[in-house]
């Protein structure tokens, strides 16, 4: 059963990574921010003294696992880390219009983005950009209008990890589903729950 995880779990080095996440959202120009926060989600894997909690390390056999860590009252922005167990992912979707950084901290994680190419209503049609494979102690960033994407553990054995900073709580995703003639993709907005920790 999903449930809001409160309060956040405690875990080793969590005042060193809200503080480094701290010092980069202070700048105003949204790249800025992007590109402070990835480097110091590197530096936060790299770094023995922050560990995430054991929950996360805990896959969920019928979907990816969302535990939301910290989110911040002072700034708005909230820490999420996702635990992938082998071959899980997600379907096309958006971030509801937030600015997102992700950290693959365990694993191996396939991110395909998507071009937005023509909207009729509801419907979409979308070109894939070649996918990029991120390693453990990599990061990358989505900023809109370019946050429509799919993410996947191309491992069939191993768990995958990934930290997500967004811009603020992110309560709803747009999921884009296939139809039939496999060009257009039908819009519905999907409610995102948070695993117990």
């Amino acid at each position: 059963m999903q449930e809001h995880c409160t309060p956040f779990p405690p875990f080793h080095g969590r005042d060193r990574l809200i503080a480094a996440i701290d010092h980069a959202v202070q700048h105003e120009d949204t790249h800025q921010i992007a590109a402070t926060l990835r480097t110091a989600l590197r530096e936060a894997i790299a770094d023995s003294r922050i560990q995430l909690p054991a929950c996360v390390h805990h896959p969920i056999s019928d979907h990816y696992a969302r535990r939301e860590l910290y989110r911040s009252p002072a700034h708005g922005y909230s820490i999420v880390a996702m635990s992938w167990g082998p071959g899980q992912g997600t379907p096309l979707h958006d971030h509801s219009g937030l600015w997102c950084v992700e950290g693959v901290w365990l694993g191996q994680l396939e991110i395909t983005q998507y071009q937005l190419l023509e909207r009729d209503g509801e419907r979409f049609r979308f070109r894939a950009e070649p996918a990029i494979v991120g390693d453990c102690g990599s990061a990358g960033s989505l900023i809109p209008p370019h946050e429509y994407h799919t993410i996947r553990n191309t491992s069939d054995e191993e768990l995958a990890i990934s930290v997500h900073v967004y811009q603020g709580e992110m309560t709803c995703s747009a999921v884009f589903e296939p139809e039939q003639d496999g060009h257009w993709y039908q819009r519905r907005v999907q409610a995102l729950e948070t695993d117990a920790a």
